[in-house]
């Protein structure tokens, strides 16, 4: 998330103002569906007033999509696009989304500053983590092989949930904060963003918005180092997913993707393509099912009311 329009309190939507300015198992209610083939549904409908930020596709082509508004989280099937509200929120946002291997939800808490684990399937919060004060914005996560990593908008710090064997989920006193170090300077309002592993799996990628730039980083140390692009900026990036030794970057306000051929270990790419489509209205994360790309507007600027529609948009990868 770059720019973020969140209408609990006066407080948070002067916060968005500023921002604005600056620049895998599907919930029980939701009918499954098999792997692969089969028709697909090119915008998937949210509910009014839902102002939603992050994604996360299961395997059977379940999306989740997270709330700004509340926190509520919406299921859709991605065939049908009928959808519900399968866990409702605490009242304060959700923002970037991951599913794990045993179809767990990770949940970024924005300026609550936490992280849940959610069982889709019954709704249930399985576990809760304070990771920042009042200060921060607890934005993005991705789930590796055995952790969950959250960035923090507003500190040079990274979260680490570690997970035990068989995914057990960590007790509070062991979550780690891992400082941003080597090449990483806090620059401006807005700074670590998107978070996604690298394709070899030993590093991390971070984007940070504020200087449109894309970092490497060691899990093992915080230091930073700059992906060589070959010049290339990442203006107004938000979410992110790789597959394979492809990046993908929403950038925002400019209502496209960047499509980026990454090296196996994340230290170098080349921006190959630039995605968008007539539909977009400020994207701003991603997800994959089949051949499709599957990305949430959250209409930036558009003031959001109760009435306010929202929608996802599908475009070909």
């Amino acid at each position: 998330m770059d720019s973020r329009i969140v209408a609990r309190s006066s407080a948070v939507g002067a916060f968005a103002a500023l921002l604005i300015a600056s620049v895998a198992s599907p919930a029980a209610a939701i009918p499954p569906s098999s792997a692969g083939g089969g028709a697909v549904e090119s915008v998937i409908e949210l509910p009014d007033g839902f102002q939603p930020e992050g994604i996360a596709i299961a395997p059977g082509g379940t999306a989740y999509f997270g709330s700004l508004a509340d926190g509520d989280i919406y299921a859709a099937d991605l065939r049908s696009g009928e959808g519900e509200v399968v866990s409702e929120g605490p009242g304060t946002p959700s923002v970037g989304l991951d599913l794990d291997a045993m179809g767990r939800l990770f949940v970024s808490g924005g300026d609550a500053g936490d992280a849940r684990v959610i069982d889709p399937a019954t709704g249930a919060v399985l576990a809760s983590y304070q990771l920042a004060d009042g200060s921060g914005f607890v934005n993005d996560v991705i789930v590796t092989r055995d952790a969950a990593w959250f960035t923090n908008s507003f500190a040079a710090e990274l979260y680490r949930l570690p997970l035990g064997p068989g995914g057990a989920l960590p007790e509070p006193s062991e979550v780690e904060t891992v400082p941003l170090g080597g090449e990483w300077v806090q620059q401006g309002f807005f700074n670590a963003n998107g978070i996604v592993a690298a394709p070899d799996g030993k590093s991390l990628l971070v984007i940070q918005s504020s200087t449109a730039t894309l970092y490497r980083v060691d899990p093992a140390t915080g230091d930073a180092t700059a992906v060589d692009l070959g010049g290339a900026s990442l203006h107004n990036g938000d979410g992110m997913l790789v597959m394979g030794r492809t990046l993908y970057v929403v950038q925002n306000q400019l209502n496209q993707v960047a499509e980026i051929r990454l090296d196996p270990s994340g230290t170098a790419g080349e921006v190959v393509d630039t995605l968008t489509s007539t539909d977009f209205d400020v994207p701003t994360t991603v997800d994959s099912f089949g051949n499709g790309l599957y990305l949430p507007n959250a209409r930036f600027g558009t003031p959001p009311t109760p009435t306010t529609t929202y929608e996802a948009i599908r475009i070909d990868r």
